[in-house]
């Protein structure tokens, strides 16, 4: 669905170029870029945390983070209620986050992947749709659950 669906990005000072190069690849999709806009030092969990928001506001249905290995961008938008961050490296892995676990924000590293192929990932992310099928969204509703729960 190019185009139909407007997709939050942001990233660290690590993924200024990458965060470019994946709205320029993909410029049929509605990008709200979140920042930074210069590689100037920034902390990846204030990014990460703007974008989750948005989300949970009902701003954008998915995101796109990125950070230097994507890890930080991952744990740190987890946190948030009804965010499904998942931290990806081939196009296999986008698409079962898509289908099996509703993944609504897409980390990726880069320091990890050549543009070309962060493109490719992201365009598999956004493309594929979640299966809907009641074995995941019975394994999704638990997750949601566990946000809700005391674990102190």
């Amino acid at each position: 669905m190019p185009g139909s669906k407007k997709v939050l990005i942001a990233s660290d000072h690590a993924g200024v170029d990458l965060k470019a190069a994946i709205q320029k690849g993909l410029p049929d999709w509605t990008w709200v870029d979140l920042g930074p806009e210069t590689h100037a030092s920034v902390d990846y969990p204030d990014y990460a945390a703007l974008l989750a928001k948005k989300i949970e506001d009902g701003d954008a249905s998915q995101g796109v983070l990125i950070c230097g290995s994507g890890v930080g961008m991952a744990m740190s938008a987890n946190k948030f209620r009804h965010i499904r961050a998942t931290l990806v490296e081939n196009p296999v892995t986008a698409r079962l986050s898509r289908q099996h676990n509703d993944a609504n924000v897409l980390c990726l590293g880069s320091r990890i992947l050549a543009p070309e192929y962060a493109i490719g990932i992201t365009r598999v992310f956004l493309e594929t749709p979640f299966s809907g099928e009641p074995r995941h969204q019975a394994r999704i509703d638990k997750i949601g659950r566990l946000e809700l729960e005391d674990h102190s």
